[in-house]
């Protein structure tokens, strides 16, 4: 547990994702025969097998959603731009932190108060573009000797176990994938050889699972993510039939199959695990988002590739709740497969 709270609290936006790096790479130094880091920043972890075995690509995108400093008014207030997928709604009145090169600065979003706006206006979402950020200083100059454009920007806030073996806190898109494939590093026992790879830049095109794929070109590979829990009000069972406490979803196809439709090699490989040993597993067909998966298996002439998404209430938020029920189902389930193999 102390190893998802700190992976879940360690900031890693998009682009600035070397604090989880360091993190991975301190807790597999010693299970894995060689760690590398490759030009875009992703982390490599290979654990070999024998020579003619097969390969295969466990892949967890390190990186979180967040902000960036684009401009510092004359007052000191700071504009900023999102990174990765943000709902302006989620914004509002958040605790932030400015990771400066002279160090942390707190500050809040903040905008027009709703004590001076028209009533036309209140009933409106508020804008990213409308909203600042108040670090407390009085002038821009004062400013600028505490943050810099460019700065990137992470949620201020915290971790907490729930009942039921439920956990909440920020980034556990993906932060989850990154302990699963930890642990499945540390437990599995094969001939193959296993790559264990933090991404970069997943939340912003999926960028370094592309670079990552064609430095390896492994037999297959399979992403770790998370996915939308469909266990509370708002949401239709069709929406959204995953839910949380029965398994890690064995995704079929995301984005209608825009992104990933799952390599029939690799659906049979999942199940056959799953039915044999009695693991828990959802399966999921999206037309929503997609994953690490997508680029993975475009990858060079093509790599059978699947996903499998641990079920995570409010993704993209600060309080994201996902079970760690699933999140070990998950980590059993991979294993087995690959002990299979």
């Amino acid at each position: 547990m102390e190893l998802m709270k700190e992976l879940s609290l360690t900031p890693g936006v998009s682009g600035s994702e070397e604090k989880i790096a360091e993190i991975i790479e301190r807790e597999l130094k010693d299970t894995v025969d060689s760690i590398e880091r490759d030009t875009m920043g992703n982390l490599i972890a290979t654990k070999k097998g024998e020579k003619k075995a097969p390969t295969i690509m466990l892949a967890a995108h390190m990186d979180e959603i967040g902000l960036m400093v684009s401009y510092i008014d004359d007052k000191g207030y700071l504009k900023f731009t999102t990174i990765g997928g943000i709902n302006d709604q989620m914004l509002m009145n958040q605790t932030v932190v400015v990771h400066g090169s002279k160090g942390d600065v707190v500050g809040v979003i903040g905008s027009k108060p709703p004590h001076v706006t028209k009533p036309e206006e209140r009933n409106k979402v508020i804008k990213a573009s409308d909203m600042f950020i108040d670090i407390g200083a009085c002038s821009k100059e004062d400013a600028e000797e505490m943050v810099s454009v460019g700065d990137v920007i992470t949620f201020k806030s915290w971790f907490e176990e729930f009942p039921n073996d439920l956990i909440m806190g920020k980034a556990l898109d993906n932060r989850v994938g990154c302990y699963v494939m930890m642990e499945v590093l540390k437990r599995v026992d094969t001939r193959a050889t296993v790559y264990g790879v933090g991404t970069v830049q997943e939340e912003v095109g999926l960028k370094g699972a592309k670079t990552s794929a064609f430095k390896l070109d492994p037999d297959m590979a399979i992403a770790l993510d998370v996915t939308l829990s469909g266990d509370h009000p708002g949401i239709k069972p069709e929406e959204a039939p995953v839910v949380m406490g029965k398994g890690p979803a064995l995704v079929l196809a995301d984005a209608s199959g825009r992104g990933i439709l799952t390599a029939k090699s690799i659906k049979e490989m999942l199940m056959k695990a799953g039915d044999e040993n009695d693991i828990d597993y959802q399966l999921e067909v999206s037309d929503g988002g997609t994953t690490d998966g997508t680029a993975i298996h475009l990858t060079k002439e093509g790599i059978a590739t699947g996903v499998l998404s641990v079920p995570t209430r409010y993704i993209h938020t600060t309080v994201s709740v996902c079970s760690m029920k699933d999140i070990e189902s998950t980590i059993q389930l991979i294993t087995t497969a690959i002990n299979n193999l």
